[in-house]
């Protein structure tokens, strides 16, 4: 038994860090597009995602959801939300690429993390510990210095964060699984995309059958760069802790960041740095405040059963539970109530 529990850790982390790697990858897809413009790739991503999600969905016959979800018109308005939200994610992260902004790209799913806690505390009422206050002040800080380094605030990060989370606090109360909220969400972006590209293509704009198979082969594998990696990400939220996941969340960035300096050659001056600088080092307070507030959680949840083994009245269930996780796979702020770890289909 324990050696099936460490091979499937094992499965769940190869799984992580390929679904994440493929997410911090992606800008280097996005330019074999060209000529498409952004707007054309973002419409074949949304047409061809739904297409190769519905397949895989009759692969494994799993199509009761939908008539459940149809019959709630409130769940239905919130997917139509989430699903608008992310069309703005999605297009603003290929026109970011293809501009050569990968490094500001990079840094909206950075501070992507502050601002889900900064939205909890201002639309949910949550309650900071210190240090995540500490985090929040530094990461405002990173974007003033950055606003003076770019000589305008960095509107494509802070655009990317604020829909991504936007994103996942409506799907948190949509309540479907990664799979089924990416077809939703693209049943309702696919007629609008189509009609996009047969207007492009009216308008002789269109490159999906004039730039040669392969340019067309690769338009429709936008579906396959969306979907794959969440099927790999699925995989590892069942098998791995999700204080694990917390941290693997933070490569597609890194990769992204790395790309943006070393590959593309974006510029770095030092004020630029600065500005980074002071994200990491929110984050890294962020992520320590959550580790040492999942093994203070699991250390009294050890001794309460160390007390009820010994004879001791057990404690009720909702004095103590696991740290309630949010989007952004760290332990949402001020709160203890427990909550599954959604599935980041807007990831880039």
């Amino acid at each position: 038994m324990a050696g099936s529990s460490r091979s499937e850790q094992r499965i769940g982390l190869v799984n992580g860090f390929a679904a994440y790697g493929m997410w911090g990858l992606v800008p280097l897809f996005w330019p074999l597009l060209k000529p498409a413009g952004a707007g054309e790739i973002l419409a074949h991503r949304m047409a061809w995602s739904l297409a190769f999600v519905a397949v895989a969905l009759l692969v494994v016959r799993r199509w009761a959801w939908a008539g459940e979800l149809l019959r709630q018109p409130r769940r239905l308005g919130l997917v139509t939300v989430a699903a608008a939200v992310i069309t703005v994610n999605w297009g603003v992260y290929i026109w970011a690429v293809n501009s050569g902004h990968v490094v500001e790209a990079s840094l909206g799913y950075f501070i992507n993390p502050l601002v889900t806690i900064a939205m909890g505390v201002l639309l949910l009422k949550e309650r900071l510990r210190p240090a995540q206050w500490a985090a929040v002040g530094t990461g405002f800080a990173a974007v003033l210095v950055l606003a003076v380094a770019y000589g305008q605030p960095p509107w494509i990060s802070l655009c990317l964060a604020f829909s991504f989370a936007t994103y996942g606090l409506v799907k948190k109360k949509v309540n479907l699984g990664g799979v089924e909220s990416l077809a939703a969400e693209t049943a309702i972006q696919f007629l609008p995309a189509l009609g996009y590209l047969l207007w492009l293509g009216a308008q002789g704009d269109s490159t999906f059958t004039t730039e040669g198979a392969g340019h067309a082969a690769l338009l429709a594998a936008t579906g396959l760069v969306t979907a794959v990696p969440l099927v790999c990400f699925g995989a590892a939220a069942i098998r791995v802790p999700l204080s694990t996941l917390g941290l693997l969340q933070y490569l597609a960035p890194v990769f992204q960041f790395l790309l943006g300096v070393l590959y593309f050659g974006e510029a770095m001056p030092p004020e630029r740095w600065a500005g980074f600088g002071l994200v990491w080092l929110a984050l890294t307070l962020l992520t320590w405040d959550a580790l040492r507030t999942a093994h203070r959680t699991a250390r009294t949840l050890r001794a309460q059963l160390d007390r009820t083994g010994d004879g001791v009245p057990p404690v009720k269930e909702s004095t103590v539970q696991a740290p309630r996780v949010v989007a952004s796979g760290v332990p949402a702020p001020g709160t203890s109530g427990s909550e599954q770890l959604d599935t980041p289909a807007g990831k880039p």
